[in-house]
């Protein structure tokens, strides 16, 4: 089964009850629809896959990857899904290397909206659509901001897709623009940086 995006989300739904999680599950499914559309592929499969990467996150944190192989193989979901979404793990709780554009696009940009998001939320506007590309720059330079966030990972899955980080970051941030109120970035525009 290839699931659809509503199936895909009763599916995240009934595993996944954070707000935050459900975010972040919204602003990756986002960005891999971007790069599908900029790789000329077909942005369903891309976005099923962003929306579902951490359905085991808040409910097996310590089997995270495995248990969403589980579930998944139980609910008779294509197996080139799976493999997907299990590579985003890749040398952190999997071995599964990532492969096709799609594999590395989710490897690389999964860690990179968690720091976008964290930047967005320190800005005056607590805006996406105001962000700049410098801005994150500035912050991934800064280790001890977003610690959590895994700079290697981000800098690994660049050299892997064959980007700059600067131009992941500019096609992250228009990605999570085209759904920032769903992911609470939409923010105050009024609010001008200072």
């Amino acid at each position: 089964m290839r699931p659809t995006r509503e199936q895909a989300w009763e599916i995240l739904t009934e595993y996944t009850k954070s707000e935050a999680l459900l975010q972040h599950a919204l602003a990756v499914e986002a960005v891999m629809r971007h790069f599908a559309e900029l790789a000329g592929e077909d942005p369903d499969p891309w976005g099923v896959i962003g929306l579902l990467h951490d359905l085991d996150y808040e409910q097996y944190p310590q089997e995270h990857c495995h248990k969403t192989a589980e579930i998944l193989t139980e609910k008779g979901v294509n197996a080139q899904y799976i493999r997907a979404i299990g590579s985003h793990g890749y040398g952190i709780c999997t071995d599964i290397e990532p492969q096709s554009a799609l594999e590395k696009t989710l490897y690389t940009i999964d860690e990179l909206t968690g720091l976008i998001n964290a930047v967005c939320l320190m800005r005056p506007s607590k805006s996406v659509l105001d962000l700049e590309v410098k801005s994150v720059r500035k912050k991934f330079k800064q280790p001890s901001f977003a610690a959590g966030v895994n700079r290697a990972v981000i800098t690994k899955g660049c050299a892997m897709m064959g980007m700059d980080l600067a131009d992941v970051i500019a096609e992250t941030i228009l990605g999570m623009r085209n759904v920032a109120a769903a992911i609470g970035l939409q923010g105050d525009l009024s609010e001008v940086e200072k």
